[in-house]
């Protein structure tokens, strides 16, 4: 079984869009589990204070390092994984997902303010990661999107596993232009290829179509691919 836990400040958020449709099938045939901290649980002091202002100055506040490492410390076994979703961080993609997919237990933090101290980073060897070059107002948002792509990868969660192996990105490229009934509609066909019954003729149209589309907007992906 999958595992995942989450450190959070706001743990009813979770778990939400986690527990419905596929995923909460999933969770109900124990393909996969999670668990939500509360990570103000674990504050000392009376008026449950987890964060504070950053040394040296500037806008903002950070969580303590002091809290969050006891709440760390009090869930995670050794040899488990730790991720923060974090703007600075790793970029997160397809390949990530299938790596991180293959966990049995994966701990998140979701960070608020202006983040965690880095010293808690750094003594507990916290991978962090970016879903993309924007900011979201807390690290919960970010975490949904981190899981739904983790949990659709691992067996059982999707029936058809054979439809994931021709999606965007599982090849380097960008996928290929996809239609269905009614064959005309607003008086536009679709490519006659599609029509044809020829399975050699349609994977190279597909193929061509991804790397055109590749090519036109994701310059970036299509430099890889043409690498490999």
């Amino acid at each position: 079984m999958f595992f995942a836990r989450i450190f959070t400040l706001y743990p009813d958020y979770f778990p939400g869009p986690l527990n419905r449709g596929l995923y909460g099938k999933a969770i109900e045939n124990k393909i996969w589990d999670m668990e939500t901290v509360n990570i103000r649980d674990y504050a000392t002091d009376k008026h449950k204070t987890v964060d504070d202002t950053p040394y040296g100055g500037g806008r903002g506040m950070l969580i303590k390092p002091d809290i969050l490492a006891s709440a760390l410390d009090n869930k995670i076994n050794s040899n488990e994984k730790i991720y923060y979703l974090s703007p600075k961080g790793i970029m997160f993609n397809q390949k990530l997902a299938k790596e991180i997919s293959k966990e049995k237990t994966i701990n998140l933090i979701c960070g608020h303010f202006e983040g965690i101290d880095q010293r808690v980073i750094d003594s507990r060897n916290i991978v962090e990661l970016s879903i993309g070059d924007f900011i979201l107002s807390g690290g919960e948002t970010a975490v949904f999107v981190f899981m739904d792509a983790i949990l659709r990868l691992i067996p059982g969660v999707i029936g058809n596993n054979n439809s994931i192996e021709d999606e965007t990105f599982e090849n380097g490229l960008l996928e290929y232009p996809q239609y269905t009934k009614p064959q005309i509609w607003e008086k536009k066909g679709i490519p006659d290829v599609l029509l044809s019954g020829d399975h050699a003729k349609i994977k190279d149209w597909r193929l061509t179509q991804s790397e055109a589309i590749t090519r036109d907007r994701r310059p970036d992906l299509w430099q890889k691919y043409k690498k490999n």
